[in-house]
């Protein structure tokens, strides 16, 4: 298990030990998975109920939270570098508890839409915050190593959402598991506030001041290694395959992968170093995903295929991701908030933009899927060589190495 008793200086109030803390950062990190996953099986209902024709439209139900979520991290790190991590993240719960509810209500599918984005730029504080505060505790591969338990905890959910949201329209309506994700973001969101302590060093508490602003984003842009780094399954499955009973199972099977990935890549960091690992994911990433879309443009498969290429392609994903988190922030501690917030933005963003135009080109099979997950892979393998040119699959040296300057304007 890792320690969390790093030398970074926490604020007053509890301090939850070890377990308790990966749990409860993962279960903050779920509140945007959950809110994903669980709709899935909904969205037949939802498109009849709200008249929605076009099949491809009732995907918005999930791009507009995406596009929400995304666009939302980029004022919850500002906020969080003034007031603190601890109040921003209970006022960013607060706020997506609340659109919870609403799109329960929502009379039209606009307004649900339209709640569903809002819902979304609310869920965003809790990655940014996240991801601020485990830099404000950890460096290096001690914060890839924590990234990965997290990760490995919140693998869970894609294997339950799915069933939950099913066993939530056996006994309701599909604003129901609005209800349910209401609710369980008021018990996340009691449990963190009661339990985790604010990790805002008071040296790097900023002010909101044009300049401050411009600085902190000038410090991430700035950095190379910090710049460098869902919406078709149902179809797939529903229609493609025709077998949607299995929709929670495929998303467990994908999931399981994962979380296993995830765990190892805890283990891997420490004993080959978090560059090389990352590296390796990103080449096998790439690979296999464009393996999967060769194989079933080329000779077709069933949905065992698809499910076992699926699972290799993101357990691969799963060494990438918390690792280039963790390179992306290496160097951010001054401005971790403002770092997070620029990097989900144009992560979730794109992720969103890419995951739409995947969805739109729907024709019946998951070809176009598999192409577009292949030109990502191939995307992000070419971005890894730009950024980290001359270091590929070197253990990480640079720990330690100077960080960008915090700015001249601190907050009183």
């Amino acid at each position: 298990m890792v320690s969390l008793h790093h030398p970074s200086p926490l604020g007053s109030g509890p301090r939850p030990g070890a377990r308790e803390t990966i749990v409860l950062l993962a279960a903050l990190m779920a509140l945007n998975a959950i809110a994903i996953d669980a709709m899935i099986p909904a969205l037949e209902d939802i498109a009849s109920h709200l008249g929605v024709v076009e099949e491809n439209r009732r995907q918005l139900v999930i791009i507009a939270y995406t596009i929400g979520f995304g666009v939302g991290q980029l004022f919850w790190g500002p906020l969080a570098d003034r007031f603190g991590r601890k109040p921003m993240l209970t006022a960013g719960i607060a706020v997506y508890v609340a659109f919870a509810f609403l799109c329960s209500a929502a009379p039209t599918f606009e307004m649900l839409i339209i709640a569903r984005a809002f819902q979304g730029g609310a869920a965003a504080a809790s990655r940014v915050i996240v991801l601020a505060m485990v830099r404000n505790l950890f460096e290096g591969e001690a914060m890839a190593r924590v990234m990965s338990l997290v990760a490995m905890v919140f693998m869970v959910v894609p294997v339950l959402a799915p069933s939950i949201g099913q066993a939530i329209l056996v006994i309701g309506p599909w604003q129901s598991i609005f209800w349910a994700l209401g609710l369980y973001g008021l018990a996340v969101g009691t449990w963190a506030f009661l339990r985790i302590p604010e990790t805002l060093r008071p040296e790097h508490r900023r002010s909101l001041g044009a300049a401050d602003l411009l600085e902190g984003a000038r410090a991430v842009v700035s950095d190379r290694q910090s710049l460098g780094y869902i919406a078709s399954i149902q179809q797939i499955v529903f229609d493609v395959f025709k077998r949607p009973e299995l929709i929670a199972l495929v998303f467990g099977a994908v999931a399981a992968p994962m979380a296993l990935a995830s765990f190892t890549n805890s283990k891997l960091v420490g004993r080959f170093g978090l560059r090389r690992v990352a590296h390796s994911g990103v080449v096998a990433f790439a690979l296999l995903a464009l393996g999967h879309a060769s194989v079933a443009t080329l000779w077709g498969e069933g949905l065992a295929g698809f499910v076992v290429g699926q699972a290799l392609v993101l357990a691969s994903f799963s060494f990438c991701s918390a690792n280039m988190n963790t390179l992306a922030m290496e160097r951010m501690a001054p401005v971790a908030g403002m770092a997070s917030s620029i990097q989900g933005v144009v992560g979730t963003v794109l992720a969103a933009l890419a995951g739409f135009a995947i969805g739109q080109a729907f024709n019946g099979t998951q070809i176009p899927y598999l192409w577009g997950l292949s030109i990502c892979g191939a995307t992000g393998l070419a971005l890894v060589v730009l950024t980290d040119r001359g270091r590929l699959f070197e253990k990480l040296q640079d720990a330690h190495a100077p960080a960008p300057r915090a700015p001249a304007h601190q907050a009183g």
